[in-house]
């Protein structure tokens, strides 16, 4: 069993909230621009004296609805300004937000309403509203529902105006760090979603530490980024709350055919994603290229900036190199640049493993992705790479206060001030996640390297052993086929099978320009047993067989006709395959692989 520890750089917080940034800025501060939301096609910025009076507001509406210290509040919405307006008035009042996925089913926001006991909900629209409603005979406790497409901001604050500022400071001093702030509910791949029980002290340890290593992110003059993904999700909820506690300028986009625009328009200084979104970023870069006549060009560019940035990690890139880099920077990057805005120098990348090769591609046109490590248990990051100590193809360092141990199985395991005090009203499931010397077992295999830096190597429960004893893990393959611009999803499959074979879905937005440049039908379903579309991905399969030893390769693939989604059941919340769904669903699709 080996340990690594990076010392801390503060000291655990010991009094006041979350809700205290905002209060604490609209005095030092309160003329800043700490929010630009979109207001009649415009951006419209929101100064830190004026989040303060709306946060204050909302939170008087709360209490006068009778929610009281430590009550649970739902909050089921798209990213959107009001939800982290709300999410502050929640926590400003002790109370304990629980985030709900705005593409959560029925039935999962019924269990998440019933399990956590909340006794109100905030929902976007009258479609979540009717969800709600309709969960009301199984959740008791739900008092008060409101909605922010009705007018539910303005309804609070009319509702909160006999409440005193007194009341609220009152409210807003009883929150300590130990008091829970949220309920997030794992989207997790098997069964229902458990609480995760974090604190207000697990959020302040680890934006305290965060904002410092990554000064380069938050502590610059002008500093600002976009949220476009989820905030139910931990790893928005962190920046939301490093960018309040460091006045960086916030906006929100809830809609993705709206993004680019929005990022053209708000020119975020960084931006945060997960690895499907930066490897659609790369695909329908190269599909648009290619269908132009200019793929040679592109690919050339990929390629160049690449070797440019492994160069940097190799005594710097040679004249000649520097010379191509120079070209495709005018022709190419900063396009794709352009494309996330213009101005952004730094990208966040977390929730599944980015891969080498496409680490190295962002890095080479500008825009390096600074790739960490966390989960939902223990309030996102655990590790990340830093501006100035950046190791492709690991998720970093731990972070200062954090240590990670390898245990004898290979799963990673961490101990610091960010992991959760345990899932709610689920002592069991506790007890099996966080041992009896505070570490987390992730569930992750991994290894870290003499400096620290954190190799993620595969999932403990989605290791593969062959019939020959071969064990094998898929994101590894998994992660470079979905490089490939024709490919949405892949799965490997093969546990006690003779060989590792596997199922590949098309990407509906790449195939079609494909197709009709080679003049073919664009149906999915008259393309997956197409010969120059099956040799496309076998040049993906044959790439990625180049990161594994012959045993571990994949020797057969089929492609599927439809995509799997997130409406479907296929892919989790955060866009992680559910393997025993598609596995249920395509048993038939992996027999013939082994039939034949």
């Amino acid at each position: 069993m080996r340990e690594y520890t990076v010392p801390a750089v503060i000291e655990p917080p010991t009094t006041g909230g979350l809700g205290d940034a905002v209060w604490a800025n609209a005095s030092s501060h309160p003329d800043t621009a700490v929010f630009s939301r979109r207001v009649q096609g415009g951006w419209q910025d929101v100064s830190a004296a004026e989040f303060a009076r709306q946060v204050g507001a909302v939170a008087k509406g709360l209490i006068a609805a009778g929610v009281q210290h430590g009550d649970r509040v739902a909050l089921l919405s798209a990213t959107r300004y009001e939800w982290t307006l709300v999410d502050y008035a929640i926590w400003s009042i002790g109370a304990v937000t629980v985030p709900i996925y705005e593409t959560s089913s029925a039935s999962q926001i019924q269990w998440i309403l019933t399990d956590s006991e909340a006794v109100a909900a905030i929902v976007e629209n009258a479609a979540h509203g009717a969800v709600v409603e309709s969960a009301r005979s199984d959740a008791p406790s739900l008092q008060e529902v409101w909605q922010l497409d009705s007018g539910a901001i303005e309804e609070l604050t009319v509702i909160g105006q006999n409440v005193t500022d007194t009341e609220l400071d009152k409210r807003r001093s009883a929150v300590t760090p130990d008091d829970l702030s949220t309920l997030i509910y794992t989207s997790g791949t098997t069964g229902r979603p458990k609480g995760c029980r974090i604190t207000h002290a697990n959020f302040m340890d680890e934006l305290g530490t965060a904002v410092k290593v990554l000064d380069d992110l938050f502590d610059v003059n002008g500093a600002s980024t976009l949220l476009f993904l989820p905030l139910a999700h931990v790893f928005a909820r962190i920046i939301q709350v490093g960018c309040v506690m460091m006045r960086v300028r916030l906006g929100h986009s809830s809609d993705v055919k709206n993004l680019v625009t929005d990022l053209g328009e708000f020119k975020p200084t960084f931006i945060l994603s997960v690895p499907r979104v930066f490897e659609k970023v790369f695909n329908t870069a190269s599909q648009t290229a290619h269908s132009a006549g200019k793929g040679k060009i592109f690919d050339a560019a990929a390629e160049t900036a690449i070797a440019y940035s492994r160069a940097q990690d190799d005594g710097g890139p040679g004249f000649g190199l520097k010379a191509k880099h120079a070209l495709f920077d005018k022709l190419v990057y900063g396009k794709l640049r352009t494309v996330l805005g213009g101005q952004v120098d730094y990208a966040v990348s977390g929730g599944a493993p980015l891969g080498e090769r496409l680490g190295h591609f962002f890095r080479g046109i500008g825009v390096p992705v600074l790739e960490g490590y966390g989960l939902t248990e223990t309030t996102a990051a655990l590790s990340v790479n830093l501006p100035d100590d950046i190791r492709i193809g690991t998720v970093g360092r731990p972070l200062p206060g954090v240590t990670v141990r390898v245990a004898d199985d290979g799963e990673l395991c961490f101990k610091g001030g960010q992991v959760m005090q345990g899932y709610w009203k689920n002592d069991e499931a506790t007890a099996a996640s966080i041992d009896a010397d505070g570490f987390f077992h992730t569930g992750d295999l991994g290894e870290f390297d003499a400096d620290g830096f954190i190799r993620i190597t595969g999932r403990k429960k989605e290791i593969l052993v062959t019939a020959g004893g071969k064990n094998v893990a898929p994101a590894v393959l998994e992660d470079a086929i979905r490089l490939h611009p024709l490919v949405s999803q892949c799965m490997v499959v093969g546990d006690g099978k003779p060989f590792i074979a596997a199922l590949v879905t098309l990407d509906p937005e790449t195939i079609p320009a494909w197709a009709t440049q080679h003049g073919k039908p664009t149906d999915l379903q008259a393309l997956v047993d197409d010969k120059d579309l099956l040799a496309e991905i076998q040049k993906a399969i044959d790439e990625a067989n180049t990161a594994v030893s012959k045993a571990e390769g994949i020797k057969k693939f089929t492609v599927l006709p439809t995509d799997w989604t997130q409406e479907n059941g296929e892919l989790s919340l955060k866009l992680s395959l559910r393997r025993h769904i598609v596995m249920k669903k395509h048993e038939a699709d992996v027999e013939a692989l082994y039939a034949k």
